[in-house]
């Protein structure tokens, strides 16, 4: 492992020449999922950790392992670097671990980073933008774990590629960002899985409805699925249904709340400035 050897990266060939050395390429997720020591017991010393952005959520301690940070870029660039917090990230890789960041893109209106921008960390960029265009829900976009997920995958490395934590499930922590189709993700990683492209640390559960179509083959898998989608439609529109009448009774509530923020003073709602005197999002 060679520590820095992100630095100047940019083509999936130059990529995958720093990757293929690795026995395992695990993709850890943002989530409530993800146990580090657990991690860090079961893969070996030959395993390469990659992370995503705001790591503090996930490490609360310098991670003494071959690590890769992605940072994805977005129409003002890195997160981590329009609200100054390169740093704070960068702090849980000790330089003798850490290949450095990869700044990647997926849409075109996405803008990637010079390296400058991630304060001296070794850094590589990766354009993916249409990637995922030919099959990827319209109107949706891919999260960076997920296009990562495929990406590694057809590069072919001769190490395994896993994916920890990759749950999509919202918690009071995560929030699951509409933006991107969960459903679709996880039901094409889950074949992903299932075709032995890439393994789900934990495993895949058992599909109960293969298990029903064994059991009954007389029952023609067209027909279990209609009853699925059947029953499922009928779940959605009952919780349709509930949701509407909770928006109906918090209407009050937030009336009050929007009134209340029309009367804060102007300098309250000033967001404060970032080292390049840029405004931070709240």
């Amino acid at each position: 492992m060679a520590a820095g050897s992100a630095a100047g990266l940019k083509t999936s060939d130059e990529w995958r020449a720093v990757l293929a050395p690795f026995s395992h390429i695990v993709l850890v997720a943002n989530s409530d999922a993800v146990d580090i020591g657990s991690l860090e017991a079961q893969f070996p010393p030959t395993a390469l950790f990659v992370f995503f952005n705001k790591v503090y959520k996930v490490l609360d301690r310098p991670f003494p392992r071959p690590s890769l940070l992605i940072s994805r870029g977005q129409p003002r660039g890195a997160n981590i670097v329009y609200r100054g917090e390169v740093g704070e990230v960068v702090k849980f890789f000790p330089k003798d671990y850490f290949l450095g960041i990869m700044n990647i893109r997926l849409g075109q209106e996405e803008k990637l980073n010079p390296a400058a921008d991630f304060q001296g960390a070794p850094t590589g960029h990766l354009d993916l933008v249409g990637f995922c265009g030919d099959f990827y829900t319209e109107g949706k976009t891919p999260t960076s774990g997920f296009a990562m997920a495929l990406w590694l995958s057809d590069l072919k490395l001769p190490g395994a590629v896993v994916l920890a934590g990759f749950s999509a499930k919202r918690s009071e922590k995560w929030r699951v960002v509409s933006v991107h189709d969960w459903t679709f993700e996880q039901a094409f990683l889950r074949l992903f899985a299932r075709l032995g492209k890439i393994t789900i640390h934990g495993g895949v559960s058992t599909n109960a409805y293969a298990r029903l179509a064994e059991r009954f083959p007389e029952i023609p898998p067209a027909e279990i699925s209609l009853a699925v989608a059947e029953v499922l439609s009928e779940r959605l529109g009952n919780t349709d249904a509930e949701v509407d009448k909770l928006i109906s009774l918090t209407n009050v509530i937030r009336s009050i709340d929007n009134f209340l923020r029309r009367l804060r003073p102007k300098f309250l709602k000033k967001k404060p400035k970032g080292p390049s005197g840029e405004q931070k999002e709240g």
